[in-house]
């Protein structure tokens, strides 16, 4: 089955973006991750990898067209893939909605409804009954049975999800990174990033399985409202989990997102099947607070990128949009300030005031940690004497940043432990 190239949003108030140049013409084969296309924004030009192997058929798209985001611009299919041309442009199910017939209307919004029988979600009868008569938006579910199908007992656990407050926690900002089925996939961001820090790795990871990202309080377009500890920024994210009505997750977090994710993990509500930190936060007393304080307080570019580059191992992983990216946000939204909060209540004096080490003996889960031995933010060496059920990856010459330096091993490690947990017993 052919995989669908996509204009894909890369900045947070993106409508819209212009195709440049394509770098791989019709016809032309690809390798996953190799750049496919030039794409334009009213801030910046950037380049979109390609998110699988094989060769590039029916673009639509040419340099200089403006489109909207999730507009579908070509196809890459693989080798030897049967391949016929289409003889006109296919008109895509949304827009034949305005121009069918009143008659036709109601069978194509039921096409499109994921909850609809002829949708694409999969769901036992019984389960689409009960959505049906309790008003359960069966595209929030995740599904327990074969190949993500969603049972009834599924149905009980998002209608509990959706009914149950979570005490002091306050729904933040979040965006569906992808849709599928099966269980979803919840990223969360660490210290002065935000949801669109995961794009980069988006293209590497498996298609098919929901992914839903988040700003935690203070970063993004989430505001700080007094969480000033990992319980409480755990809270907010488990109040947002719960308005999506999600009864499972496989959840991700690098560095802060790391230990809040690890919060998370043993509570009943969240239904955890599988745990990835990525440097994680709250493994040991150790941070680098001069590179905190030092990230916080630069106000321009060349203050803030030598900041930006203890990151990573290798300074050339990192362009310059991200050190000017990260300065549009704090001049945006004001995030220096709640950041500063953040800091001085987690990483005072340069020490971590959280450990959540002790909650990983208790999730039983698949679990793995993901540490560069080069981490100049967070010792690799925290990673030392975790309980023998984790799996611990070490990669030599790689910095705190792995889901951008080695995108295809650390995807490849979020889709294995996943897949482990989604293995039947």
């Amino acid at each position: 089955m052919p995989t669908e190239i996509i204009l894909p949003r890369v900045d947070m108030d993106m409508a819209t973006g212009k195709i440049g140049q394509w770098y791989v013409a019709e016809g032309g084969q690809v390798e996953k991750g190799q750049l496919l296309f030039e794409l334009e924004t009213s801030k910046a030009a950037m380049e979109i990898e390609a998110p699988a192997a094989g060769i590039v058929r029916d673009v639509t798209a040419k340099p200089g067209d403006e489109l909207p985001v999730g507009t579908v611009i070509g196809r890459i299919f693989s080798v030897g893939e049967a391949y016929a041309a289409p003889s006109k442009p296919a008109k895509s199910e949304a827009a034949k909605i305005d121009t069918a017939p009143a008659t036709q209307r109601a069978a194509i919004v039921a096409r499109l409804e994921p909850g609809s029988p002829g949708g694409s979600l999969r769901a036992t009868p019984k389960a689409r009954r009960i959505a049906r008569d309790a008003g359960i938006d069966l595209a929030r579910v995740a599904g327990s049975g074969p190949h993500g199908r969603i049972q009834a007992r599924d149905l009980a656990a998002g209608a509990t999800m959706l009914s149950a407050p979570v005490a002091g926690g306050k729904a933040l900002n979040f965006e569906w990174l992808a849709r599928g089925t099966g269980t979803p996939l919840v990223l969360i961001h660490g210290f002065g990033a935000d949801l669109n820090s995961w794009r980069p790795l988006l293209s590497y990871l498996p298609a098919g399985r929901p992914i839903l990202a988040l700003d935690l309080p203070g970063h993004g377009r989430s505001p700080l409202s007094g969480e000033s500890s990992i319980e409480a920024m755990a809270n907010s994210v488990e109040a947002t989990l719960a308005q999506e009505g999600l009864g499972g997750a496989h959840l991700a977090g690098h560095s802060l997102g790391g230990a809040v994710a690890m919060a998370l993990a043993i509570r009943p509500t969240i239904a955890c099947k599988s745990l990835t930190l990525i440097a994680p936060a709250g493994l040991g007393p150790d941070i680098n607070g001069a590179f905190v304080a030092g990230f916080l307080r630069a106000e321009s570019e060349a203050a803030l990128a030598p900041w930006i580059n203890l990151l990573v191992g290798d300074p050339q992983t990192l362009g310059p949009a991200l050190v000017k990216t990260t300065l549009r946000q704090r001049r945006d939204m004001g995030g220096a300030d709640a950041q500063s909060a953040v800091a001085a209540a987690l990483f005072p004096q340069g020490t971590q005031t959280s450990n959540v080490r002790s909650l990983l003996s208790r999730f039983s889960g698949p679990a793995k940690v993901i540490f560069g031995l080069s981490d100049q933010i967070i010792p690799a060496s925290h990673a030392h004497g975790l309980p023998g059920t984790v799996g611990l990856h070490l990669f030599p010459g790689i910095g705190h940043m792995p889901q951008l330096e080695i995108r295809a091993e650390v995807a490849r490690l979020l889709a294995e432990n996943a897949a482990a947990a989604d293995r039947p017993a």
